[in-house]
């Protein structure tokens, strides 16, 4: 009898759902992090680390959450990391002092690693390489809509409940997702083992020797996207500050640089899936560093409204490039455990790409440190351009 035809879309309530739910409650609390320590008792510059510990949470979970999922399975890992957040939440709603604010705000970034990583060691598992891109670029694409649509909520909720409202929502969210997690079937990998291997794999370090080349190579790529990722959240409202706007236009220029990114996901990852990889990998590096270099050479709104639009579709279309990549390149045997470590990298350039930004502010000027990171955008377009073309297609699964 011969295997089903496979189809994306009978599994995408059930896969997709959960990372839907995830991304709104993060979306409903994450603008609000910073006015919750601010009440709490925190200065500016401490409401400003506040805000960091949940990258920080994350960069620290990504070795634990690997071993985690393989321990128990990337269903019951999505279970934990859900659960996990929602009690972060806990200590967002109740007057706690700032010390357990920033505890809850770490769990948060902890929780993330964890559903991050397992949510994409399940895709890796549960879809057939030809639809793999498609695949992690809807995923992409659902989180970023949950992100966008938690603020919307969150401020419904706080003008009945106050500032608590937002994680009211986010608590409620991350529960149902925990909820619609335990619904979530098991997999029976597709990928077969060699004789003799574990699914498990060697230890971390094993995995990391053997896979040096991939990490340092096309490794390097991937923290330089997230640096640029990370950088342009704060590029356009510190722009626009600099030219004078008020804070509705900056939003609004914010939001609608937003909107494109989220809009565009699937075709780009279709592209993926029918020329390959390196077909979005380079363009998505080279939009976003030419926004960046045009972004210092805006003066007005609908020139640095142009610039947001191109900055957006840049990302959009890299929707998901991270996840795809890690997994064609990730060995049966340890993937979790080697996802594990391309997290840890990809968070390492997303904590990075702010702290470089800050560093040449502080030296230099705005527009130096706008373009630094434009530089940094060309950089990964020719590390992808370079590495991406002679990923070995039969390792990765391809007949």
């Amino acid at each position: 009898m011969s295997e089903e035809p496979f189809n994306l879309r009978r599994i995408a309530v059930k896969v997709y759902s959960p990372s839907l739910l995830y991304g709104l409650g993060l979306g409903a609390v994450t603008p609000i992090i910073a006015l919750s320590a601010l009440d709490r008792g925190a200065n500016l510059a401490t409401s400003a680390l506040i805000v960091t510990l949940v990258g920080v949470g994350a960069l620290l979970s990504n070795i634990p959450a690997a071993m985690l999922t393989t321990r128990f399975g990337e269903r019951l890992a999505m279970v934990f990391a859900a659960g996990w957040a929602s009690l972060g939440m806990v200590l967002g709603i109740v007057p706690s002092n700032l010390g357990l604010f920033a505890v809850g705000v770490t769990m948060l970034g902890m929780a993330g690693a964890v559903f991050n990583l397992a949510r994409q060691t399940y895709l890796a598992e549960a879809v057939p390489l030809a639809f793999r891109a498609r695949a992690m670029s809807t995923l992409g694409g659902v989180m970023r809509i949950g992100v966008f649509i938690g603020p919307f909520a969150a401020t419904l909720a706080m003008k009945w409940l106050g500032i608590a409202g937002a994680y009211w929502v986010g608590m409620a969210a991350m529960f149902i997702a925990m909820v619609v997690c335990f619904r979530i079937p098991e997999l029976a990998s597709r990928a077969p083992l060699e004789a003799g291997q574990s699914r498990a794999g060697g230890s971390m370090w094993s995995i990391a020797k053997d896979q040096w080349r991939i990490l340092l190579g096309i490794g390097l790529g991937i923290v330089c996207i997230t640096a640029v990722r990370s950088t342009r959240q704060v590029v356009l409202p510190l722009w626009g500050e600099n030219l004078g706007l008020d804070a509705a236009t900056i939003s609004l220029i914010y939001g609608i640089s937003g909107a494109i990114d989220m809009l565009i996901f699937y075709p780009a990852g279709k592209v993926m899936d029918k020329r390959g990889r390196v077909w979005i990998a380079v363009p998505c590096m080279v939009v976003m560093g030419v926004a960046l270099f045009l972004l210092p050479m805006t003066h007005g709104v609908p020139a640095m409204m142009a610039v947001a639009m191109l900055l957006g579709f840049g990302n959009g279309i890299g929707s998901g490039i991270v996840m795809t990549l890690g997994a064609d390149y990730s060995p049966v045997a340890g993937r979790a455990k080697f996802l594990g470590l391309w997290r840890l990298m990809s968070d390492s350039g997303a904590m990075a790409g702010p702290v470089v930004l800050a560093a040449l502010v502080a030296s230099a000027t705005l527009g130096a440190g706008i373009w630094a990171i434009g530089g940094v955008a060309l950089l990964g377009a020719g590390i992808f351009g370079y590495f991406i073309p002679r990923t070995n297609r039969r390792r990765m699964g391809a007949p």
